[in-house]
């Protein structure tokens, strides 16, 4: 599939587990279950992440767009 717009790729994304890095440092992985046009994203199966270690599990969790730098495959 060949991606036009950077939604493209979110949208292949859908329900496999990504890795989402905040600007305040944070990281968080889950499966993405959902976004909007303002990449507000939510996550089922949520767990925060310190130096690839989980630290807690959230389940499912909301991300403001505003606040996410990077979005990767896990």
């Amino acid at each position: 599939m060949e991606l036009e717009r950077p939604l493209d790729a979110l949208n292949d994304a859908r329900n496999k587990r990504v890795l989402v890095e905040l600007k305040n440092g944070r990281q968080y992985a889950g499966k993405l279950k959902a976004f909007d046009i303002h990449v507000n994203i939510v996550l089922q199966d949520a767990e925060e992440r310190a130096e690839g270690e989980t630290k807690r599990k959230l389940g499912v969790t909301f991300i403001r767009g505003d606040t996410i730098i990077l979005i990767t495959p896990e």
